[in-house]
C-alpha cells in the first residue's frame, strides 16, 4: 500500500494531464468507430421490435380466426338442430287433438325459424370477420417478410462493420483501461462526468487560437500561460472542460 501511495505521489501534474489527453484521444477514436456504425444498431433493434410486434399481431389474428371458425361451426350445428325440430313439430301438427296444441307447435316452429335466421346472421358476421382478419394476416405477413429482409440486410451491414473495426476497438479499449489505471480516481471521475455531459464527448481540449477547443470562448493570456506550465489541472470557466496546451503530446525536451 505504501508503494502504491508513493508511486501516485510521484506522478506529476504534467504526467496526469498527458494521461488525460491520451485517454481523450483514445476515447475519440472509439467514438469514431461508433459513428462509423452510425444508426445501424438502433435500426436493427427497431426492426427486431417491429418484427416481434407483427408476429404477435399475426398470432392474435390467427387465434381470433380459429375462435370465429369454432363459433360459425357451432351456429351451423344449431341450424341443423333447429331444422330437425321444425321437421318434428311439423309432423306433430298433423296429429294434434286441438287448436291449442296446434298453436303451441306453430309458435315453436316460428321460434326455431327465428333461431335459424339469427344463427345464419351470426355465421355471416363471423365469416365477414374471418375474411377481414385473414386480409389483415396477409398484410401483416407480407410486411413481416419485408422487415425480415430489411433486418437481414441491416445485420449483414452491421456485422461487416463490426468485423472490420472489432480488433481496432478492442485494442483501443484495452489501452483506455491501461491509461485509466494511471489516473487518480477523482480525476477519472471528473473526466467521465464531463465527457457524458458534453455533446461531442470531449472532456480534454487544447487551446486553439487563444480559445477553448471545446466551446471556443477566449482564454486570457495569463490563463494560457498557466496552462502551458502544466503545474495544475485547469478547466474552462465557460464549459468546464479540462484545458491543455497544444504541445501536450510533444515529448518534453531535456533541460540544459
Amino acid at each position: 500500500m505504501a508503494t502504491e501511495a508513493k508511486s501516485e505521489k510521484e506522478i506529476s501534474v504534467e504526467e496526469k494531464l498527458k494521461a488525460l489527453y491520451e485517454l481523450q484521444t483514445v476515447a475519440t477514436e472509439i467514438d469514431k468507430i461508433k459513428t462509423l456504425r452510425g444508426e445501424l444498431p438502433l435500426e436493427v433493434q427497431d426492426l427486431e421490435d417491429e418484427i416481434a410486434g407483427l408476429q404477435t399481431r399475426i398470432d392474435n389474428y390467427t387465434t381470433e380466426v380459429q375462435e370465429l371458425q369454432k363459433q360459425a361451426a357451432a351456429h351451423k350445428a344449431e341450424i341443423t338442430e333447429a331444422k330437425a325440430k321444425i321437421e318434428k313439430y311439423t309432423e306433430q301438427q298433423d296429429n294434434v287433438r286441438n287448436n291449442r296444441e296446434y298453436d303451441f307447435l306453430s309458435k315453436e316452429i316460428e321460434f326455431q325459424t327465428l333461431e335459424i335466421e339469427l344463427s345464419e346472421k351470426r355465421i355471416r358476421d363471423a365469416q365477414a370477420n374471418i375474411t377481414f382478419k385473414n386480409e389483415e394476416i396477409a398484410k401483416a405477413t407480407e410486411l413481416l417478410n419485408e422487415r425480415n429482409i430489411d433486418l437481414s440486410q441491416k445485420k449483414s451491414e452491421l456485422d461487416e462493420i463490426v468485423s472490420e473495426t472489432k480488433q481496432e476497438e478492442e485494442k483501443l479499449r484495452e489501452r483506455a483501461k491501461e491509461i485509466e489505471g494511471m489516473i487518480e480516481p477523482r480525476l477519472l471521475t471528473a473526466f467521465k462526468r464531463i465527457r457524458k455531459n458534453v455533446r461531442n464527448g470531449l472532456s480534454v481540449v487544447t487551446i486553439q487560437r487563444d480559445a477553448c477547443g471545446g466551446c471556443f470562448n477566449k482564454i486570457p493570456p495569463q490563463r494560457q500561460m498557466e496552462i502551458r506550465l502544466r503545474k495544475k489541472v485547469i478547466v474552462c470557466e465557460y464549459c468546464g472542460r479540462i484545458l491543455v496546451d497544444p504541445e501536450i503530446d510533444t515529448p518534453s525536451e531535456p533541460m540544459e
